[in-house]
């Protein structure tokens, strides 16, 4: 039997690869058989994922995608794609009645804003071949409210929004459009308004006993990357660990 998961072949985008989520998911489809290009700010982080790929071939551009200059520079140098995995984002925890104009800045320019105009970029000069995959990396945070995390929340919510839009847009052609929304997942973006404690007492509360690993997320990417997704547009997939909160 064909392994209909595969990424044999392909040529795969993954933003915010050089640390956490977006670190595991080019590993995952690297050992796939993917051809990765990776990119992110810190180039000694992406060199790090780099060196974690197996096979041949991968390589990474550095780029803030924040800026609209790198985001044309990056565009500019990649070849035709098969996948892309948008996951690069920041968090930010800032009850509602203390929000400044920096704190929308600081979140929705990175996690909202930015995969937006990359992926108009990428559309406007053909990257993307016919029956591509583009695969947001949101938050479960987007449905399950936390306070003072209203923001991180109402970034993520409008990019599964545009996700499912985009994903109408673009079924004529093939390409295929989900979202993957994880609640807590063990990376440094966690641990920047939290502390260890806190953590720890809210991973006691997961119904499977433990919070997100960023393989996990990986795994489900990969079916949406693969041939085995080929039916499947439009969607925003919840990965939590049986919690209800994200």
């Amino acid at each position: 039997m064909n392994n209909p998961f595969t990424l044999s072949g392909k040529t795969i985008l993954v933003t915010g690869a050089s640390a956490g989520i977006g670190r595991g998911i080019a590993v995952a489809c690297a050992g796939m058989g993917a051809q990765v290009i990776l990119t992110a700010r810190n180039t000694e982080r992406l060199q790090e994922t780099l060196s974690q790929l197996e096979g041949d071939g991968h390589s990474y551009i550095a780029a803030d995608l924040t800026n609209e200059a790198e985001r044309r520079v990056l565009v500019e140098q990649l070849p035709m794609l098969d996948g892309v995995v948008q996951c690069a984002g920041v968090g930010n925890r800032v009850p509602c009645k203390m929000l400044m104009q920096e704190d929308l800045d600081r979140v929705m320019k990175p996690n909202t804003e930015a995969p937006m105009l990359l992926q108009s970029l990428l559309l406007s000069e053909k990257k993307l071949k016919k029956q591509a995959s583009v695969v947001f990396i949101a938050s479960a945070a987007a449905t399950m409210p936390v306070a003072g995390n209203a923001v991180y929340s109402a970034s993520k919510a409008a990019l599964v929004a545009y996700a499912k839009c985009l994903a109408q847009e673009l079924a004529s052609r093939q390409i295929r459009v989900n979202c993957i929304s994880p609640a807590m997942v063990w990376t440094n973006l966690i641990k920047e308004d939290l502390s260890m404690e806190q953590l720890k007492r809210a991973e006691s509360t997961y119904p499977l006993g433990r919070f997100g690993k960023s393989e996990d997320i990986a795994y489900l990417s990969i079916y949406l990357l693969s041939n085995a997704s080929e039916w499947m547009t439009g969607n925003d997939i919840e990965i939590t660990g049986g919690s209800l909160i994200g």
